[in-house]
């Protein structure tokens, strides 16, 4: 192993041998960016399987999405008396913003937890917390900033430092052909 100095830092680099695989030594940073990335993705998960079957937390069982419940209904008939409450309202309960909704969550979630598909992710999720963001406009308890605004904040860093790549598939999925084509796929 090799031990090389870049920029004012060191980095370990593990020099392969014949027919071995180049690899980057991990540093403490990449995993807590590997750990965050699943925290939210559990996150978005979790609201889709909740949303889905009832489960109970934020969703009882007989309004769950299988049981015939809308799994935007809830949040958004919240937001009537909010700024722009009018128009998210008027979405709720509708069969294509249900759909997005769900598979918005359900994909967002599953590429943070796997680590593929992370800057598509942060673009959707941060499309979504911001739409979720806006229609909760004045927030209660701070002017501009809510946890809405942090997850999209954290979402583009996972995006930005490839934390797919530390404990996921995104290293892996890095080096698929399609995303050799298409890196927005990364």
């Amino acid at each position: 192993m090799a031990i090389t100095e870049r920029r004012g830092r060191q980095d370990a680099d593990v020099v392969p041998g014949p027919g071995a695989h180049a690899m980057t030594a991990r540093r403490p940073v990449e995993y807590v960016w590997g750990i965050a990335r699943m925290a939210i993705g559990w996150i978005f998960l979790w609201a889709f399987l909740d949303k889905l079957f009832g489960l109970g937390f934020a969703t009882p069982g007989n309004k769950a999405w299988i049981n015939g419940g809308s799994p935007t209904t809830g949040f958004l008939k919240g937001t009537a008396e909010n700024t722009l409450g009018g128009f998210f309202s008027s979405l709720a309960g509708q069969g294509w913003a249900d759909w997005l909704f769900m598979i918005g969550l359900a994909g967002i979630g599953t590429a943070l937890i796997l680590g593929a598909g992370i800057r598509v992710a942060a673009i959707a999720g941060g499309l979504l917390l911001m739409l979720m963001w806006a229609a909760e406009l004045p927030l209660a308890t701070n002017p501009f900033l809510d946890e809405h605004v942090i997850y999209m904040v954290v979402i583009a860093g996972l995006a930005l430092a490839n934390a797919g790549d530390t404990l996921g598939i995104g290293r892996w999925w890095g080096g698929t052909a399609l995303v050799q084509r298409f890196p927005i796929l990364k």
